[in-house]
């Protein structure tokens, strides 16, 4: 198993039901691996080393055809492999989406950090991204109106 990062392996940012369904590759390139290996030093190991459990990762690298065939952004950090998205509902340690988000929005540098959907009290997951060259700490709120995204200023 190739490790990224002491608790991060590129099978767990690259795992996607979706693909192995559709045939699709979602292989990253050493240019993807690169920011994949940022990410897990500066986003995941932090919030990793902070709870000390397992941290689950619901979404990480897209290929451009995996992006695609699920509908992501067309801009999408995870096309880059500067996003993942942590999804720890229904895990035994007690750790929360919430807890996730509010330990990234208070101790960490990052590019995005979106509270996806869910309500007031706890998102769906949490998606986070990182990119050494744009740290703007922007954080938003997705939620959905009539079957369309949108997302609001934290």
């Amino acid at each position: 198993m190739r490790l990224l990062s002491e608790h991060l392996s590129i099978a767990e940012l690259t795992r996607s039901e979706s693909a192995k369904r559709l045939g699709l590759s979602n292989m990253p390139t050493e240019e993807h691996l690169a920011n994949l290996k940022k990410l897990a030093d500066n986003i995941f190991e932090p919030i990793r080393n902070h709870f000390r459990c397992p941290i689950l990762i619901s979404s990480g690298y897209r290929s451009q055809g995996l992006n695609n065939a699920i509908g992501g952004a067309k801009g999408s950090d995870h096309l880059k492999g500067m996003a993942i998205d942590i999804d720890m509902d229904n895990t035994p340690n007690g750790v929360t989406n919430k807890m996730i988000f509010d330990y990234i929005k208070n101790n960490l540098k990052f590019r995005q950090l979106i509270w996806e959907f869910g309500n007031s009290e706890n998102p769906d997951w949490v998606h986070i991204s990182y990119n050494e060259n744009d740290l703007k700490n922007e954080i938003l709120i997705a939620t959905k109106h009539n079957g369309k995204t949108n997302y609001k200023k934290n």
